[in-house]
């Protein structure tokens, strides 16, 4: 027992002194390291390495499916996912949420060969994935899978692509999800404001713009799914790229055994897209939400798209505003401590306008100050040209930034395959690159210019009406009151 004792007494002392050592030596090179310490202003950065593409293949099928190949060894995983030209923007107005069912149910409903359950546990066994939907302007199927497992997973990756059954039960359960999902709809007052204010920008009846109810839910049939499949899921009308660890050549004796016999469809023509035009020219609009101690407030205005030459300097202009260190953050929540937060930003889509938005969190007796600071500064970056140390963070961070669209090979075949998608030559990102580098002051007062429209702006807030003061009519002599009852909603959906 006392040999016990002593052992133990020894290896206290051990641990004690072993821990004074480091201790010791840490504080000595702390005091070491303080003198070269330098400033990070100091600080030498290597040049940003130059951006390649990795080795890609790409490839038509006689029955016109596109398909992009980028082996990548690094991982023994092969990732692959199809682009459908489709989209909600498509579905008749009385069916809204038609589009949505038609990609969820696709997969959930399982396919001629293998029922829901079965699909799902032969792809639980082998950890791997296939996931369909169809968003506001593109359909996308995807699959996940360990190399080993390619050749199964790819194989009922093509059953759902090729033979879905949209099975009754699962359209029911998914609307059933989505029924509950308008019932909360206005529950977030972030939600309420970005759904309220597309509707302002575009029009209610927009595809852009539009919202699913119960009753559009209801006039949805599983007839209405496969009838939709079957206009746009054809060969000739997809894009579909693989990535990962797998050898090409064996890769397209895949690709021709499962997609090689599916009939292209010879009168498939590419979709006329709905017009976009401003649903209004100005204005002040509020939403009264009377549980809410704080306003959620956007501005803005229709935009524009990403193929304008001026989209560059436009996105220099969104440096200069943005982020820490930018104008709105430095002078609405750091110097006049208005906003929790703060942003506007040029916001361009691919294939039709986006939007001017800007818009934050604020008080709610801080409401009138807020939206007045946002517009004092559109006005401002209109009448004075960024200074020279603006424009170089601007478009270092911008610059910076931009490796990031290549971290994986994932991302750039995602890049490539989104630009033949909408019609943009595969070097877009760089002749992008290659423009915010050349990119002036007078470029960004420019645009500012040209694009920001004060006297068009359209006014947004979701707040606790008895509680801003002063009112919003210090805005405008008008404030146009939205009303966000739910349609035929159900008891509990009454908001």
């Amino acid at each position: 027992m006392a040999l016990k004792i002593q052992n133990g007494k020894r290896l206290v002392y051990a641990l004690i002194v072993a821990f004074a050592f480091l201790l010791l030596t840490s504080f000595n090179f702390s005091l070491a390291a303080t003198p070269e310490a330098k400033h990070y202003t100091e600080l030498q950065l290597a040049p940003l390495p130059e951006i390649k593409l990795p080795k890609y293949e790409r490839f038509v099928l006689p029955n016109g499916l596109v398909v992009y190949l980028m082996e990548d060894h690094e991982l023994p995983l092969v990732k692959g996912t199809t682009l459908i030209q489709t989209g909600s923007r498509l579905e008749p107005l009385k069916k809204v949420g038609l589009a949505g069912f038609t990609g969820a149910v696709m997969r959930t409903g399982g396919t001629k060969k293998h029922s829901p359950d079965e699909l799902n546990e032969m792809l639980e066994q082998r950890a791997a994935e296939v996931e369909t939907s169809i968003g506001e302007a593109s359909g996308t199927a995807s699959f996940e899978a360990l190399s080993e497992d390619l050749e199964t997973v790819f194989g009922l990756f093509a059953e759902v692509l090729r033979s879905p059954v949209f099975a009754q039960e699962k359209l029911d359960l998914a609307k059933t999800q989505v029924k509950g999902g308008i019932a909360r709809r206005n529950d977030d007052p972030d939600d309420i404001a970005s759904r309220e204010f597309e509707k302002l920008i575009y029009g209610k009846a927009s595809p852009y713009a539009r919202t699913t109810e119960y009753a559009t839910v209801d006039q949805v049939s599983r007839e209405d799914l496969l009838k939709f499949y079957q206009q746009y899921f054809h060969p000739n009308n997809m894009i579909l790229g693989i990535v990962g660890d797998f050898n090409s050549k064996k890769m397209r004796s895949l690709i021709q055994a499962q997609f090689g016999d599916w009939k292209r469809n010879p009168k498939i023509a590419k979709p006329q897209l709905p017009e976009v035009s401003a649903a209004n020219a100005g204005g002040v609009f509020f939403v009264n939400q009377p549980q809410l101690t704080q306003s959620s407030v956007l501005i803005g205005h229709l935009g524009g798209r990403f193929d304008n030459p001026d989209y560059p300097a436009l996105n220099v202009l969104n440096e200069v505003l943005n982020g820490f260190g930018g104008r709105l953050f430095n002078e609405l929540r750091s110097r006049q401590g208005l906003a929790y937060s703060v942003y506007g930003y040029w916001s361009p889509r691919y294939d039709y306008p986006g939007m001017f938005i800007a818009g934050g969190q604020t008080r709610s007796d801080a409401t009138v100050q807020f939206v007045k600071a946002l517009q004092a500064q559109i006005k401002r970056i209109q009448a004075q040209r960024v200074t020279a140390k603006e424009l170089a963070f601007a478009k270092d961070s911008t610059l910076n930034s931009f490796v990031f669209n290549f971290q994986t090979p994932g991302q750039t075949l995602s890049r490539l395959m989104q630009y033949e998608y909408y019609g943009y030559p595969a070097d877009f990102l760089f002749r992008y690159q290659k423009a915010v580098a050349a990119t002036t002051a007078a470029d960004v007062q420019r645009v500012a210019q040209e694009y920001l429209k004060p006297e068009n702006i359209v006014t947004l807030v979701v707040g606790n009406q008895s509680a801003i003061q002063p009112p919003l009519t210090q805005l405008a002599a008008q404030v146009t009151p939205i009303d966000v009852t739910i349609p035929n909603s159900q008891p509990q959906a009454k908001n």
